[in-house]
């Protein structure tokens, strides 16, 4: 029972962990304007990974798209890259996860396939945690070097005023939810060592014979006519032996003898 709830909880907990790796992905505000010492408040930028929109005081909002793939960072490029993988991997987990169910009986499938489907699904699903994990966190790293970078020439003296980036909601998601699937993952590993079958050990038992040993020999086989007196007389209780006669021993002539 509590393999079925490990890795019935494991499977609720990944699922929540890709959602929320697909919704990271897709939002736009993984980079937002900081307002901090801005004078220019009626504007406000935010980025994404595949978009950068601009948000105006009266409401409106106008968002355009990154119309190339050469020329964004290769760092921005590798961010988009794991993110992906992430979400291949934990799709892929799920329906994987789905049919190695312990609650759900698919024709004849034994828990040993179903065991190591389930560690195929765990595994899947500690990778893409680890994939959105390590993205954001790339992300979050280069906004902060954009950001101390930023502060640095504004405080020597430059007159243009340049915007600063600092971590938007899709960061804090995206760190969730990889630590979302990076759990479940866990638990559905775990499930998956409760749901192997115990190998069943025979001990290999000599059997001795209890009397002395009897050793037999083998020779060549003799047919006979069925007709051979019995020659082992067996004696018993109440057995007598018949006197033997004189005449046993005798040898009578026979006919041609007389000739």
């Amino acid at each position: 029972m509590s393999v079925t709830i490990c890795q019935s909880m494991g499977f609720v907990v990944s699922a929540l962990g890709i959602g929320g790796i697909i919704a990271s992905t897709c939002m736009d505000q993984w980079s937002t304007q900081d307002l901090y010492n801005n004078p220019v408040t009626a504007v406000f930028n935010y980025q994404g990974l595949w978009r950068t929109c601009v948000r105006e005081s009266s409401g409106f909002t106008e968002c355009r798209g990154y119309f190339t793939i050469l020329g964004l960072p290769a760092m921005f490029q590798a961010v988009r890259a794991l993110m992906i993988v992430g979400i291949v991997l934990g799709i892929l987990g799920l329906f994987v996860c789905i049919f190695a169910m312990k609650c759900i009986r698919i024709g004849t499938m034994e828990d040993s396939a179903k065991a190591n489907m389930t560690l195929t699904s765990g595994i899947m699903f500690i990778i893409a945690g680890l994939c959105a994990i390590t993205g954001v966190s790339v992300f979050a790293n280069m906004l902060v070097t954009n950001f101390w970078m930023s502060t640095t020439s504004m405080y020597q003296g430059m007159q243009n005023v340049q915007n600063r980036y600092t971590f938007g909601s899709a960061l804090f998601v995206g760190w969730v939810a990889g630590g979302l699937a990076l759990v479940g993952g866990i638990m559905m590993c775990l499930a998956c060592k409760g749901m192997v079958p115990e190998e069943s050990r025979y001990k290999a038992v000599s059997y001795n014979a209890s009397g002395r040993n009897i050793s037999y020999r083998t020779g060549p086989y003799k047919a006979g006519s069925g007709y051979e007196p019995d020659t082992k007389t067996r004696k018993g209780p109440g057995y007598e032996e018949a006197p033997r006669s004189e005449d046993a021993g005798r040898s009578y002539p026979s006919k041609y003898d007389y000739v």
